[in-house]
């Protein structure tokens, strides 16, 4: 018995042996083709034209169909029934809602300095608000990193948190403003 068990096993590794034998060839017995060339040749680039420029205010025929707007000439109240503002409180508009974050995701086309150009905001947490790129944006916007809302401004930032810009709504989709070195912003879809 023990002798048919040791012949068992002997014949087990030679069938284990036999199947560890090259049955692949390998890379040597194959007839190597050579890989085609990829093609080749110049690349051509131009610029892009600049961006389209800002839509122009609201019309007074549009204005006049807004409940929200004040006619011209009249003075902006602060408060209902108070009259004129007073020096020490900040004035603001009637179109100075409060402004989502959410409203704000996505493209924003910007003109600034003469100059016109985009920039993205997201959601994702940055330092001093959230993430937002600008592209081809002229002086100070070009610094653009951050952004976050402030009541009813929108706040750009740096990298390092500090403002660079400060706007407020000029109505639908439009902010209008100042950067923090004194020259006109506006933000459009």
């Amino acid at each position: 018995m023990m002798r048919t068990a040791k012949t068992g096993l002997v014949l087990a590794l030679l069938l284990a042996a036999a199947g560890c034998t090259r049955s692949m060839p390998t890379i040597s017995d194959r007839a190597a083709s050579p890989i085609a060339a990829a093609p080749s040749g110049r690349v051509a680039s131009s610029s892009l034209p600049p961006p389209p420029p800002p839509p122009p205010p609201p019309s007074a025929e549009v204005a006049a169909n807004d409940p929200y707007a004040q006619p011209a000439g009249s003075p902006i109240i602060d408060q209902p029934g108070a009259g004129a503002p007073s020096s020490s409180a900040p004035t603001q508009t009637a179109s100075a809602a409060p402004v989502t974050r959410e409203s704000l995701v996505g493209a924003w086309k910007v003109t600034s300095g003469g100059g016109s150009c985009q920039i993205f905001m997201a959601l994702t947490k940055w330092t001093g608000g959230y993430r937002a790129a600008s592209r081809g944006c002229p002086g100070q916007v070009a610094d653009v990193a951050a952004w976050d809302v402030s009541g009813s401004q929108v706040v750009l930032k740096d990298s390092g948190g500090t403002t660079v810009a400060t706007l407020n709504s000029s109505g639908g989709t439009r902010y209008d403003g100042s950067t923090s070195a004194g020259q006109a912003i506006s933000l459009y879809r």
